[in-house]
Formats: C-alpha cells, structure tokens, sequence
C-alpha cells in the first residue's frame, strides 16, 4: 500500500559540500541550493517557496561557535542578524523566533526536536568570523536568519540544523572547508535518529 504524502519540506543549504539526503515520513522533500550570503539565502527561499508552497522549511549546514564544541549539533528556533543588530532605528528588527511547539506537532512521526540536544539560537550576518568576539547565540553562520525572515513573512514554519565544524579563534576557515564531510555524516546520523 502507497503512503500519501501529506507535506511537503523544503530544504535549504548553502553550499553543495553541506546537502544531505533526509527522508521524513509522508513527505515529499525538495533540495535548493542558495549559494552563500543573506541575500542569496533570502532571494533563492523565496524563489522555491513561490515556487514549491513547501509546509516546512529547514535549513542544513555547517557552522562556527564561541560556546560548543566541533561535532555538536544545533537545532535553531531563534535567529539574530548581528549585521542589523548595528543599526539602531525604530522599526528595524534583528531577531525572531519560531515556536518550538508548531515544529513538533507539524510531523507527528518525525521527532527531531525531542531528538535534539539543544535547541538554540542562530547568529547571521554578512562575514566569516575568525576572532572570538561578544556575539550572542549558540552557532553561527551566513544564511540562516534570512531564511528566517523570508519564512516568517511567509507564514511557513522554520527550524536551522547546524552541524559545529569549527571555533571561532581556534581553527580557520581551511580547518572549516576540510570538516564538511564530517558535517555531511554527522547530520546525516541525526536526521536518521531522529526519525527511529
């Protein structure tokens, strides 16, 4: 007997290094590239989502830290623009936040937030950070929060999925390029164990 498919997740990623293949129960999964950067991430989302009407969409991916570890991973349900965190004009929003709750109950079969170890906070912006610095949230990276806003304006649930593949003032952007294959395994594994 056919299972019906009931939803359909979009599935963004930066570059082709970090694309994995996720199989999620009575979903039909869309893969798209968006190329590095807010505005890439931002205008490729969009273009999909115009495109697909996804119900979901989840972004996938390496990140740095200032507070984890090389091979955590962390599911975002919040996001900062440390690029709009500068500018200090009413009406310029640089964070939101998706409900936690919403993602669970979305794919009742799927359990990848109870299976997550923390659930955290994405900082993004427009530069690759090699010097520890005071930035706020748990991961890092270029894209996220674009996502982020596109789906919020769109009304379409969002979560991050970062595999830690280097520490900012640690190991350099060489060391990141060269840990994306285990990236690729680590999230792979956790999107496997999730679904069990």
């Amino acid at each position: 007997m056919k299972l019906l498919l009931i939803m359909k997740i979009l599935i963004v990623y930066a570059i082709p290094e970090e694309k994995i293949e996720v199989n999620i129960p009575n979903a039909e999964v869309i893969y798209v590239e968006t190329g590095m950067g807010k505005v890439n991430a931002a205008m490729r989302t969009m273009h999909a989502i115009c495109e697909y009407h996804p119900d979901m969409v989840i972004n996938i991916g390496s990140a740095g830290t200032l507070n984890h570890k090389v091979g955590d991973i962390i599911v975002c349900n919040r996001f900062v623009d440390r690029d709009l965190r500068k500018v200090y004009l009413n009406g310029v929003i640089s964070e939101m936040e998706f409900d936690v709750d919403v993602i669970k109950h979305a794919i009742p079969s799927w359990h990848l937030m109870e299976h997550a170890k923390l659930i955290g906070t994405c900082n993004t912006g427009d530069s690759f950070i090699t010097e520890g610095a005071d930035i706020e949230g748990d991961v890092i990276d270029m894209e996220s929060y674009a996502v982020a806003d596109v789906c919020r304006e769109m009304k379409i649930p969002f979560i991050s999925v970062k595999y830690v593949t280097d520490v900012v003032g640690q190991n350099s952007s060489q060391e990141w390029y060269a840990k994306l294959q285990d990236a690729r395994e680590g999230l792979s594994k956790f999107f496997v164990d999730s679904i069990k």
